[in-house]
């Protein structure tokens, strides 16, 4: 089988399931044996490699241009067609495995993802999937076309962002209000999406036999290694810790600005007056820069982000017509990640780029694991893969060091860093504990009005030291301009988790550099092979939910900023 299915990317992308039927049929006729089964669950990760490849590429070809019909076209035929034949398909093997009772080597943790899997696949559900992608394609295609006029220019919501640093209040408060308009445009079409996205998740549930969404997405979403108990006792962790240490920045930043409270306008502009970082003109610059940051943190890492220049791997750029956001995708084929932003000249982008080059780094050090479900890792551990990298690669941002920045540039650079990852963290607590409403309360979520009002009193409980007054339409659709709360449904606790995980892995760093990305690299090198709480300790980190191990990660990071800011 591997001599005989293309290696060409143009060529598997024009299959259909007429093409991938003979093989998967072919597997199901084999009698399984100790002697052959470690070939023939190579043949199985080769088709599931080429199915996942030709998703991701249809889907960064629709991401890349949200107008390019004829790669919608493809893309929802793929969705309507193949994806669901396929997983039907692979539903028979993960069967046919798991009753064998055999166990290949290496392979322990992905008997039991695929026993999860088999457990809660029903066919019924396939058309529910992929019309869950179709909305959330959708989504991208509301947020992709929100355009404003300014100062006689049509503007993506995101070319308007760093009007959000000029020095001049009225000037921002203009822009702001003016994007926050056009996105309240969309309110009534993206709660029409929600309201279907949520009956097609709580029909997943009930057709998996499971009493709730979250019980099934618990378990499509492998989490074996904590408990939503556990993502409770982590919102209390950050409400005791992280809340009143980003209340102390945003009141740090009301004095400095001179203003009597800080509003949503007052959160980006340099509270200093200093003007704002302008970190590259162009995209070649962004990568030329990055490129030298990589190289500092590691000669191997700075090579595998020019391996993605020359393979024209990376689209950065932020245009019309281009979905929002960013992400890294594994291209499983040719064992390759590919980077997606929307880069427009500030520094949110380098930090951007540097985050996602952590996931390519994470495609790249598990090129060799030899089967394809190895490859899948949980984002509570891919995102410490990118957090990481975000500050292992922080103390080379200067001109010196190949970055960006002049030496108090790099500096000022680094405490917006710390200080937003301290903020992050009731920010994320407010989209998870969102999530566990939403899912503990359907009935409650399928008005849009009553998920307004959840997210307005979450918003209230942790975000202290921000003024909405006046603004409630604008702060209670919060929810709506979160994509992971329709597209993804709750992947975000990963984001906090990682991030805790990550800030040890750079306190590691500041005793010994070298070693703490020899343990970094050899975590993600890992894969999926090990349990998650492994895989943080072999990163250098603790699996932590507590209190006492966010206070040591507040306490470095509070620390750290005081002495960049005393020069």
């Amino acid at each position: 089988m591997e001599n005989i299915l293309p290696r060409d990317a143009a060529q598997f992308m024009q299959w259909e399931w007429s093409n991938y039927e003979p093989y998967y049929q072919d597997l199901d006729a084999q009698k399984l044996s100790p002697e052959n089964v470690n070939g023939w669950l190579a043949g199985w990760s080769r088709l599931k490699e080429m199915i996942a490849e030709t998703s991701w590429r249809l889907y960064a070809a629709v991401t890349v241009d949200t107008t390019d019909e004829l790669a919608d076209k493809s893309y929802q035929s793929f969705l309507d067609d193949l994806f669901p034949k396929a997983e039907a398909a692979n539903q028979l093997l993960k069967e046919k495995l798991l009753g064998s009772g055999l166990q290949p080597e290496g392979f322990h943790l992905q008997l039991r993802n695929l026993q999860a899997q088999a457990e809660i696949f029903r066919e019924s559900n396939l058309p529910l999937l992929a019309q869950e992608l179709k909305l959330s394609r959708q989504y991208d295609k509301v947020i992709g076309a929100q355009t404003v006029e300014w100062q006689g220019t049509e503007v993506t919501l995101a070319q308007l962002t760093p009007v959000f640093q000029d020095q001049q209040r009225p000037v921002r408060e203009e822009a702001w209000r003016l994007a926050a308009e056009r996105q309240l445009q969309d309110r009534a079409e993206i709660n029409m999406l929600w309201q279907e996205l949520l009956d097609l998740r709580c029909q997943q549930a009930v057709n998996a036999d499971l009493p709730g969404y979250r019980a099934y997405r618990w378990k499509q979403l492998l989490r074996f290694d904590y408990s939503p108990d556990d993502c409770v006792s982590f919102h209390q962790a950050i409400e005791e810790v992280a809340v009143p240490a980003a209340r102390r920045i945003y009141e740090r930043r009301r004095q400095q600005l001179g203003v009597e409270t800080l509003r949503p306008w007052d959160l980006n502009v340099d509270p200093l007056g200093r003007s704002p970082l302008r970190p590259f003109k162009n995209v070649e610059e962004l990568e030329d820069k990055t490129t030298a940051i990589f190289h500092r943190v590691d000669p191997q890492l700075g090579e595998y982000f020019e391996i993605m220049r020359r393979e024209g791997l990376l689209d950065l750029e932020n245009r019309k017509g281009k979905a929002p956001g960013g992400y890294c995708s594994d291209f499983p084929v040719i064992r390759r990640p590919f980077i997606f932003t929307n880069a427009v000249g500030l520094h949110e982008d380098v930090m951007t780029l540097l985050h996602e080059g952590g996931h390519a780094f994470h495609v790249f050090e598990t090129a060799s694991l030899p089967y394809y479900d190895q490859l899948e890792v949980g984002n509570e551990m891919a995102e410490v893969a990118s957090m990481s990298m975000e500050l292992l690669a922080s103390p080379y941002l200067s001109v010196e060091q190949g970055g960006f920045y002049n030496a108090s540039e790099a500096a000022r650079a680094r405490i917006e860093h710390l200080e937003a990852a301290i903020c992050f963290w009731p920010y994320m607590a407010v989209v998870d504990a969102f999530q566990h409403w939403v899912y503990e309360n359907p009935d409650a979520a399928r008005e849009p009005e009553r998920c307004d009002e959840r997210w307005g009193e979450l918003w209230d409980r942790y975000m202290i030291g921000q003024d909405w007054n006046g603004l409630d339409s604008e702060k209670v659709t919060g929810w709506q301009r979160k994509p992971h709360i329709l597209q993804n449904p709750y992947y975000y606790i990963e984001y906090g988790m990682a991030q805790l995980a990550s800030i040890q892995v750079w306190s590691n760093s500041l005793a010994d550099q070298a070693g703490a990305v020899r343990a970094y690299r050899r975590a993600l090198s890992l894969g999926g092979t090990v349990r998650l709480p492994e895989l943080y300790t072999a990163a250098g980190a603790r699996f932590s939910f507590g209190a006492r191990t966010l206070k040591e990660a507040v306490d470095l990071a509070e620390c750290t900023i005081q002495e960049l800011e005393a020069g």
